[in-house]
């Protein structure tokens, strides 16, 4: 018999569900043109819009065909709409020089807007810096977790079918989301490779600082056995210091 599919049994709308055909529209919504100053990015919205070259295409090919699929909004107790699906349209759509964007409205509570949400990025685009798929990871999980899901284990198995990411890879991924600022933008700049950050978000946020500022200063990067001897000092010495020189060579020295 084959395995269920434990998206089955998600306490929330599927995928599909939610961004079905918008050309048939067999659910029936009225897809509405809005006004963009009305649309506004959700608060937590792990993923970034950029003018880049993919942003570029997008913004030729709405001023040739228009918008072919609406975004996803629900309303908003501030006024206007929040914008779930479609937040790079909507950029487009300001570069093209275009007033509107067809939306179409649906009523969902946080947790839903949440994983429509991410759900949504994860299908649509086909490149994500690490920081995007981290915290968006964190945020479904949390998402599962209000709309009944409790057992980590389930949500991680969740994804796991979903993207296809192994379970430890989902759980490095969930590490990156304990580090600075500064650390997780190398790492999205690849300035500072994944296994290295890692290891490295099992520092203080004191600690996590220095290394930064030193990579800053001196234009180094810890390999991934200098970022693990750093995480070992950590979890060995109660009162671990960590300090950063640089050498002729560009290492990492600790104390």
């Amino acid at each position: 018999m084959p395995k269920k599919s434990l998206l089955q049994n998600s306490p929330f709308t599927a995928y599909n569900d939610i961004f079905a055909s918008t050309v048939d529209n067999p659910s029936g919504d009225n897809i509405m043109n809005i006004l963009l100053d009305e649309l506004h990015p959700p608060s937590n919205h792990p993923f970034q819009v950029k003018c880049d070259e993919a942003m570029e295409r997008l913004v030729n090919n709405i001023k040739e065909n228009g918008v072919l699929v609406p975004g996803i909004v629900r309303t908003r107790t501030k006024g206007g709409y929040e914008l779930i699906s479609g937040n790079r349209r909507k950029m487009a759509c300001e570069l093209a020089e275009l007033p509107t964007m067809p939306v179409i409205i649906r009523e969902m509570d946080d947790s839903s807007a949440i994983i429509a949400m991410v759900d949504c990025n994860l299908a649509q685009r086909d490149t994500l810096l690490f920081s995007e798929r981290a915290f968006a990871y964190k945020a479904k999980m949390q998402a599962l977790s209000h709309k009944g899901i409790k057992d980590e284990k389930q949500s991680v198995e969740i994804l796991i079918e979903q993207t296809g990411e192994s379970r430890s890879q989902i759980f490095r991924l969930l590490k990156l989301t304990e580090l600075v600022v500064d650390l997780l933008n190398k790492v999205d700049s690849k300035q500072l490779a994944f296994n290295p950050a890692v290891a490295l978000s099992h520092l203080s946020i004191p600690e996590q600082k220095a290394v930064a500022s030193a990579m800053e200063n001196y234009g180094v990067r810890p390999s991934l056995s200098q970022a693990s001897k750093l995480k070992k000092l950590n979890t060995c010495s109660s009162s671990f210091i960590c300090r950063v020189s640089y050498y002729h060579r560009g290492s990492f020295y600790c104390t």
